[in-house]
């Protein structure tokens, strides 16, 4: 199981927040440029970067701060908000971002997810971000009707192999990630499955590898320290070798 550290944007700087609540953020000292190479250099293998203002306003924002990232991380980058067409998918694909993390359209605009699933089926990840079992959109400010399976269900269709799920719940709490519902998802879905959301321990990586998730993305334990990274990945690595 792959190790992802999130480096998350606004306003230009490197922060955190709390149940994807934009009042409650943290800022971290280091920019986003000097986090993203801190991460590749204690072993990271691939980083997953996202615009929180582009996630909120439907547009990219941290454009440049992102291409920033890609040229000077010199380790494959997955990009996620504001991302809701295919011009912008093709800007960041082309900018040398390896996947690209659709949300918000996956569920208002299909005819694109498709599209993009399409011409780039390893680039495309949708972003399956639930409260409360339903769909969280627009920078997770909206929730929708929408349950879970039938979102899954529906992207699948479209032709999308990867899925990233986040309990927007956990997500920056330090507390456990939904262990129960990404299990369901990783025996529903039949594609590769990424978790974020509440990961604080090396016991919960190792919890989630033997659920068989393909990646844990980890962001504030790892700012906070509460991860270290080069221990979390020698422990995965043992339990692989076991």
């Amino acid at each position: 199981m792959e190790i992802i550290p999130a480096v998350d944007i606004r306003d230009g700087r490197c922060v955190r927040l709390y149940q994807g609540d934009y009042a409650q953020e943290t800022v971290f000292p280091d920019s986003p440029v000097e986090a993203a190479t801190r991460w590749v250099a204690l072993g990271a293998g691939r980083l997953h970067v996202v615009d929180l203002d582009g996630a909120r306003s439907g547009q990219p924002v941290n454009r440049q701060a992102i291409e920033d990232i890609i040229r000077a991380a010199e380790a494959p980058v997955e990009v996620g908000g504001g991302i809701r067409t295919i011009e912008t998918v093709h800007a960041y694909l082309d900018a040398g971002a390896e996947r690209v993390v659709i949300g918000t359209s996956a569920l208002s605009d299909g005819a694109m997810v498709e599209a993009a699933a399409r011409e780039h089926p390893q680039g495309i990840v949708v972003s399956v971000d639930a409260r409360d079992g339903m769909v969280a959109v627009n920078g997770w400010t909206e929730q929708t009707r929408e349950p879970i399976d039938a979102f899954v269900d529906r992207v699948l269709a479209l032709g999308v192999r990867r899925l990233i799920f986040t309990d927007v719940s956990r997500d920056g709490t330090l507390t456990e990630p939904n262990y129960a519902a990404l299990e369901a998802l990783v025996k529903r879905a039949g594609v590769p499955v990424i978790a974020a959301g509440g990961i604080a321990s090396v016991e919960h990586l190792l919890r989630l590898a033997d659920i068989g998730v393909e990646g844990a993305i980890i962001g504030r334990a790892l700012y906070t320290g509460d991860i270290a990274l080069p221990e979390a990945m020698r422990a995965l690595a043992e339990r692989v070798a076991d």
